[in-house]
């Protein structure tokens, strides 16, 4: 039995999420080293998203990526 349609997950509609979880920003604090160990929990500061968007790459760098293969 096959799933229907409206139930597959289609990547492309897939958007970058705007909310961390706790965990997640406590984690990005102590990548920062903004988190120290008795810190309460609740009330943590905001952290930034950063969004990384994918470039296309210039013919000039195709042709230097295809001589270095070389």
């Amino acid at each position: 039995m096959s799933i229907h349609p409206s139930l597959k997950i289609d990547t492309a509609g897939i958007q970058q999420r705007t909310v961390l979880t706790r965990i997640e920003r406590i984690k990005d604090l102590m990548r920062k080293g903004d988190w120290s160990e008795g810190q309460n929990v609740t009330g943590l500061p905001k952290t930034k998203i950063v969004k990384v968007k994918a470039r296309r790459k210039t013919k000039e760098e195709k042709e230097e990526e295809k001589s270095a293969k070389k």
